[in-house]
């Protein structure tokens, strides 16, 4: 059996392995290219963990930071992860000139491994967008069950994904899975049949349509927590 040089034996290999270059080249080329401003799922989450009294927040996918500042700004302790050395770079600096460096750190993760972090060790998990990338289902299952492992019991998970309505579904190279890749930016997109079995054995408790960007896009948010 072989596997792409690089990619340790067991990992889906090349299509995220290439991904991860392209978005290392996107931030570096596009240095905060979100903008300073955070993202609207994430101003509700910020919300959601609050009422929830959580105070340990970890963000998959942060890129350059600007939903894990504005979490640590709403007075969280957040644990920032990205598979860009790039982006997690312009977080730190950001940081440090916002005065969050003492309630914010960084650690580079890629999605398909599991997450550095004991079991049931944190309150609340976001992830804008991160679950869609090029990752396989057997991918996303196993990421969903590493957060399920790291949040202590009754801690909430809100993450964002765009679905089979988008109107790049099914347009540009399709690599099969439901990922498609346009414009160079391969997407795995949800059906709501994979929501609801990454969330059995949790409680959902909410799966909310919302658009975003010029496209638009069309996206999911997904909260769901796991039983106290």
């Amino acid at each position: 059996m072989t596997h792409t040089p690089g990619t340790p034996p067991g990992r889906e290999p090349a299509l995220a392995d290439t991904q991860r270059a392209h978005w290392q080249r996107t931030h570096t080329a596009n240095p905060g290219m979100y903008g300073e401003h955070p993202s609207a799922p994430a101003r509700y989450a910020a919300e959601v963990f609050a009422a929830a009294g959580a105070r340990e927040v970890l963000e998959l996918g942060a890129g350059h930071g600007r939903d894990a500042l504005h979490f640590a700004r709403a007075g969280f302790h957040v644990l920032a992860t990205d598979f860009s050395p790039t982006g997690l770079q312009q977080l730190r600096t950001a940081a440090a000139d916002q005065g969050l460096a003492d309630r914010l750190a960084v650690t580079a993760h890629d999605a398909r491994d599991p997450l550095p972090l004991p079991d049931a060790s944190v309150d609340a998990v976001f992830a804008h967008m991160l679950l869609c990338m090029a990752l396989s289902t057997r991918e996303i299952e196993a990421l969903v069950a590493e957060v399920r492992r790291v949040l202590r019991p009754g801690g909430a998970f809100v993450y964002t994904v765009r679905h089979t309505g988008d109107a790049h579904c099914g347009a540009g190279t399709g690599h099969g899975d439901d990922v498609w890749e346009h414009g160079g930016f391969a997407v795995h997109f949800f059906s709501r049949e994979l929501v609801d079995a990454l969330a059995a054995g949790w409680h959902l408790t909410d799966v909310h349509p919302f658009d975003e960007g010029e496209l638009p896009r069309r996206l999911w948010r997904i909260t769901q927590e796991t039983p106290r």
